[in-house]
Parts: C-alpha cells; structure tokens; sequence
C-alpha cells in the first residue's frame, strides 16, 4: 500500500468544512465527455445552482447537443486545451479510463479543479501521480464513488460508527451486471485498465474502505475469468467474472464478486452486508434496479427495513465536489483515499 494512504488523515466529507475565502463567483465549470453520465453529472449541477456550465467538449454530436439542451449558454471547444482556455475554477471529466489521468494532470497543472469519473486512472501508480498533481497544484480533486451517496448507505454507516451492531468482522460485497459495457474499449486492457473489477469491483471496495473508516488492508487474494477461463496475473485481456478477499486492520474479512454479462436472472445484483458483533445490516438493489436501494438492519431473525426508494443520488458527488470548490477549492487531503481504492485493485490484478 502507499504509506500517503495510510500517514493522511482521512476526513470524512459530512465533518470538514471547507477552508480559505468564499469564491468572488459562482465557480465556472467545464465538462469533458458528455456521454450518459457525463450528461447525469451536468444535470445535477445545473438543478442545484451551485455552479455555471460555461463550456463543454464531446466528439460525439449528439452528446453535445443534449448537453447544450441542459446548459444552453456554455460555448463548445473542439480540445481540452480549448476547454481550458475558457476561464474555467473546474473541469469535469467523464472520458475513457485510459484518458483520465493525463487529462486531469493537464488541466491541474493549469490552477484548475478536477472532478473525474471513477476510476481517477487505470492503476495505482497512475492514481498516485493525479493525486501528486492535485496537492503541488493545491486544486481541489474529487473522484464520482458515488455510491457512497446512497440512504441506504448512509444509514448503514451510521449504525456502524455508532457501534450499533458492534465489531464489524465480515462484509459481503456483490455487484453483478447482467449486461456489461457497451462501448469497446471498455474490453482493451490497455484502454481500461482492466474489467468488470475497475468498472464495478472499484466501486465495491470504495464502498467498504469508506464505511469502515479506511482501514490498513492485507491479504488481498483473487481469482479472475474471461468467459469461464480463469486468467493469471496481470491478464491482458478483461475479466468478466471476479472474487476476492481480503482482510482489514480491524479484524474484518471482505469478500467480494462482481461480473459482466452474468446470467443473475436480474438487470442487476447488487449487495454490500455487513455482519457485525451484535447485528448486521445490508444494502441491496430494489428488483434487480441499477438506482434504487434499501437498507435493512438485521437482530438475529429479525430484520427493520431503514430507508427506501426513491433516492436521487447519483449525482451527489458531483454537487457535493462543486459546493466545495464554490468555497475554496483548494487541496482536500481526504482525496488520498482514493490512493488505499487503487492499492487494492492492483492487488486484486495482482499487479
């Protein structure tokens, strides 16, 4: 693991209050893909006022044209270099995986603020060279792991730190895609980074680092298959089924499974249970949904349903990362987390 991960404290978001002089202005905002997500953030930020849309950029026209439909007064630039000729306090990323990390270096290194889709870069060294950027730029960084911005979620981490179903001792993580990705360089190793694991695990191993605090992580084992073959180390070619595990700190056993293209009888599986001293509790997707969660504590044979849908969280990371930029925008160091998330993907590679 990088020692940064382990020596920063982390602060947790709902804590920290940003620091430093309010912004003389509405922070001016770039988007760099305006693809389904890219477009999902842009809506988000719009509908909570917190920040202007100036200028977006997209090969694709008929992205752009959607996005100029939510953001109708934001010019068009042909390049990133344009897009950062447009004054802009931050950028937006939502790109392929591979473009990321040079992407995000270029605008930091220009005093502008990043707020990337996950993952931040296709591997750990990668992750920590963007965070590097961040801090000697001292701009604001952020990374959409936004299922952290669930109810459900935020209620299961409340029982935990409050010691409401006490030591925490095993998790339980699923997340099973019965379609995968739709664009091809999702499946070019090089181009991604990797599969099912840094497009879903990621999220996943996220989820539980930061519902436990971030602890010290060792042990991580893993077994990888591409249409039923296992695959070694460091695959060159995409997995589509994964398993892990690994162990924490504190004493608790993590267990993960993620998939493309799975026959799971569902649009999706997805679970995170955590079995706790004294109770458990679990988040899981409502009917096979890709957006709607519940939460259930479990006492013995009992079990108290938490929150319920709806839930309109998906773009929560986004507003949250542009609120703060509207107060500060300088470096956050609880973005080193993000640094612990791609140690242990590595790993799960076995790279």
């Amino acid at each position: 693991m990088h020692a940064s991960t382990l020596d920063t404290p982390i602060v947790r978001s709902h804590e920290r209050e940003s620091g430093g002089a309010p912004a003389a202005r509405r922070p001016r905002l770039g988007f760099l893909g305006v693809g389904w997500i890219g477009r999902h953030r842009l809506q988000a930020i719009v509908e909570s006022g917190v920040a202007d849309i100036v200028a977006l950029c997209d090969a694709a026209p008929e992205g752009l044209a959607q996005a100029q439909a939510l953001a109708p007064r934001a010019s068009v630039s042909e390049s990133l270099d344009a897009l950062l000729d447009a004054d802009l306090d931050g950028l937006v990323i939502a790109t392929p995986s591979a473009l990321h990390a040079a992407q995000a270096e270029a605008a930091l290194s220009r005093g502008v603020a990043v707020f990337c889709q996950k993952p931040l870069a296709r591997d750990a060294a990668e992750t920590a060279r963007v965070v590097r950027a961040a801090e000697k730029a001292d701009r604001l960084l952020g990374v959409d792991f936004s299922y952290r911005h669930t109810e459900a979620m935020r209620q299961i981490r409340g029982l935990i730190d409050s010691g409401q179903i006490g030591r925490v001792y095993a998790v339980d993580l699923v997340f099973h895609n019965a379609y995968g990705p739709d664009k091809p360089w999702f499946r070019d190793v090089q181009r991604s980074g990797g599969g099912c694991v840094i497009d879903l695990g990621i999220h996943l191993v996220d989820l539980v680092l930061w519902t436990l605090g971030f602890p010290a992580i060792d042990g991580v084992s893993s077994r990888l298959y591409s249409q039923g073959q296992p695959l070694g180390p460091r695959p060159q070619v995409v997995e589509d089924y994964a398993v892990a595990q690994f162990d924490t700190a504190s004493g608790a056993t993590v267990r993960l499974a993620c998939s493309w293209n799975l026959a799971a009888g569902r649009d999706a599986v997805i679970e995170a249970a955590f079995h706790g001293t004294q109770g458990g509790a679990a988040m899981r997707n409502v009917k096979g949904s890709f957006l709607d969660f519940s939460a259930e504590r479990f006492d013995g044979t009992r079990s108290t349903v938490l929150p319920a849908p709806p839930d309109d969280w998906g773009g929560c990371a986004a507003v949250q990362w542009a609120r703060q930029l509207a107060g500060s925008g300088r470096y956050d160091p609880a973005v080193a987390s993000v640094l612990q998330v791609a140690d242990v993907v590595d790993a799960i590679y076995g790279r």
